[in-house]
C-alpha cells in the first residue's frame, strides 16, 4: 500500500477534525436528529458541509469573515447566483440527491440548481482549515443585484455596512469568478442566504446584541 502524501495527511487530520467538531457541536447546539441534514438526508453521524469564506488561496479573508460571525457582527452573506449554475454544468446536472438544498430547473439552459435552504446546516472553517463554527440557515432570496437592500449589507457586517460599499465589494468579488468574463451589472442574480451560528454559543449571543 503506498504512504499517503502530505496532502492526503492533511486531508485526514481535517477530516478527523471537522468529525470530532460536529460530535461536540451536535451536543452544544442541541440538535436532535430531524434537525440535522447533511447530504440532503437526515443523519445524525455525518457532518454537514464544512467550508470556508472567500476563495481557497486567500486565508486572510476567511479567517477575517469568520472574525465577523464570532463577533456577531455577520448574520448573512451572498453569492452569485451563475456560481450554481457553473456547480450544476460540472455535475452534468446529475440527480437532485447528490446535493443538498432546493433544486431549480431553468429551462432554458437545461440546469438542476441545488440551491441553499432555510434548516440546512454547514460548518464554517477558518483559514488553516480547521472548524470553528456551526451554522444554520434561515432565509435564502434570489434577486438582482440591484435589488439588494441596505438591511443585507448591515447584515453581512463587512466595513461601514453601508449598501454602497457592499455593491462595490461584491462586484468586484463576483467579476473576478465570473466565467467567460461575463459583466456584473444591476441584473445579476445573486443568492442572499442569511444564518444563525449554533456554535460557539458566546457568537450567537453576540449576534443578538447587534439586531
Amino acid at each position: 500500500m503506498d504512504e499517503p502524501t502530505p496532502t492526503d495527511q492533511e486531508q485526514s487530520r481535517r477530516d478527523r477534525a471537522i468529525a470530532a467538531f460536529w460530535a461536540d457541536a451536535r451536543i452544544r447546539g442541541k440538535l436532535n436528529r430531524i434537525e440535522v441534514y447533511a447530504g440532503g438526508q437526515v443523519s445524525d453521524t455525518l457532518p454537514p458541509p464544512a467550508w470556508s469564506f472567500g476563495d481557497e488561496d486567500d486565508p486572510a479573508t476567511a479567517d477575517r469573515l469568520l472574525d465577523l460571525v464570532l463577533d456577531g457582527r455577520k448574520t448573512a452573506t451572498a453569492s452569485a447566483y451563475r456560481d450554481y449554475e457553473e456547480e450544476a454544468r460540472q455535475r452534468g446536472a446529475g440527480p437532485a440527491g447528490d446535493a443538498p438544498g432546493d433544486t431549480l430547473t431553468r429551462a432554458e439552459v437545461g440546469l438542476d440548481l441545488a440551491l441553499p435552504e432555510p434548516g440546512l446546516l454547514s460548518i464554517i472553517l477558518d483559514g488553516s482549515g480547521q472548524p470553528r463554527a456551526l451554522v444554520r440557515i434561515t432565509d435564502v432570496q434570489v434577486c438582482r443585484f440591484a435589488d439588494v437592500t441596505e438591511e443585507h449589507a448591515r447584515l453581512e457586517g463587512e466595513g461601514d455596512q453601508s449598501l454602497e460599499e457592499w455593491r462595490a465589494v461584491h462586484r468586484d468579488a463576483f467579476a473576478a469568478t465570473a466565467p467567460h468574463g461575463e459583466p456584473v451589472d444591476d441584473d445579476t442574480l445573486v443568492v442572499l442566504e442569511r444564518f444563525e451560528v449554533l456554535v460557539p454559543a458566546s457568537a450567537r449571543r453576540a449576534a443578538r446584541r447587534h439586531t
